[in-house]
């Protein structure tokens, strides 16, 4: 019988198809930078984050108007304060806004 190449299954590394590996908790305050205000709307409270022109890398869709809100525009990100789920799923479910769109909001 021909000999194979391959490794024996003991020495390869096990590969996982089809599952993602599971998410880490993100660091939100270390995302922001730390800094962030809670502000009263018509619609509940909400914690509000401004995010300057050289930290906003990826491009998001403004729940406000539903345009891209592009890398190198500064923007804030809101997320509820009040939030019945608890703090971790608010910041999880949080939105990026034009800052125009968010005085609107308000």
């Amino acid at each position: 019988m021909p000999r194979s190449n391959r490794p024996s299954r003991a020495s390869r590394p096990s590969v996982r198809r089809g599952r993602r590996p599971a998410a880490e908790p993100r660091d939100v305050e270390g995302m922001l930078g730390g800094i962030r205000r809670t502000e009263s709307t018509r619609r509940g409270e909400f914690v509000v984050a401004p995010v300057s022109a050289e930290r906003a890398v990826k491009t998001y869709v403004c729940p406000g108007c539903g345009n891209a809100v592009l890398p190198g525009i500064a923007h804030v990100v809101a997320w509820r304060s009040d939030w019945i789920m608890g703090d971790e799923a608010a910041a999880a479910d949080r939105r990026h806004w034009h800052e125009r769109c968010w005085r609107a909001f308000r």
